[in-house]
């Protein structure tokens, strides 16, 4: 099956999930077509903040339209916050979408979890996932922990870099959930936090929601369903 990706969403995001999906189907000694298309972030970002995921989802359209003349037989959006219009986009997108909400929410369950952390933007942590992740308990940083975990994911996902300053912020966040709120896990729900947790030990287990996108992907990749 040939995989459509839109991308951009941030740049590191978009070369994540390219890598993943090499890495997996180099692995399975498996061919991968796909195509990737290139969105803006900072009108996804207006879009957004300013809660309006069918602006959004017009905007992925013609994205959509790009990859199916590519000859993908299904496109992703490669962003836990750019699934914020992902029900609008499915409603008028000429191709199936790849959801990567159903498959965390499935990871989630089978793991067993009861309570999990988030981390990520705003929209992600205050929508708890957009609302789609009814096998656990989800809770959140609090206080002016959570203004501070979208501030410093923001910057992460605008420069495509971590600091140490900001990879100790989320590690400490992290901790908190767990020992404080209860959390069995913590959701890595902003894609670009790869560039703070890739190859670190936090101290707590993780679920990072890109991973099980791009396995899904994968499985589809060489499933064709």
């Amino acid at each position: 099956m040939h995989i459509g990706l839109i991308g951009g969403i941030g740049p590191a995001a978009t070369e994540f999930y390219y890598r993943g999906l090499v890495r997996a189907h180099a692995a399975a000694d498996r061919a991968m077509e796909l195509t990737i298309v290139h969105a803006d972030m900072k009108p996804m970002v207006r879009n957004m903040t300013e809660n309006q995921p069918e602006r959004q989802a017009d905007a992925f359209l013609p994205l959509v339209e790009r990859l199916k003349a590519a000859g993908a037989d299904i496109a992703a959006v490669t962003s836990m916050t750019g699934h914020f219009c992902i029900q609008q986009l499915a409603a008028i997108s000429p191709l199936p979408l790849a959801n990567a909400l159903p498959e965390i929410d499935a990871a989630i369950a089978g793991r067993g979890l009861k309570k999990v952390g988030l981390l990520g933007t705003r929209m992600v942590m205050g929508s708890r996932l957009y609302g789609e992740i009814p096998s656990a308990e989800i809770v959140l940083p609090e206080g002016e922990l959570y203004d501070q975990t979208h501030d410093n994911y923001m910057a992460i996902a605008t420069s495509g870099a971590v600091t140490d300053a900001q990879r100790d912020f989320f590690f400490s966040v992290g901790r908190e959930l767990c020992e404080k709120q209860g959390a069995e896990a913590v959701l890595v729900g902003g894609t670009d936090l790869f560039l703070a947790f890739d190859g670190h030990d936090p101290g707590f287990s993780l679920i990072d929601c890109a991973e099980v996108h791009i396995e899904a992907l994968y499985r589809l990749s060489v499933g064709g369903s």
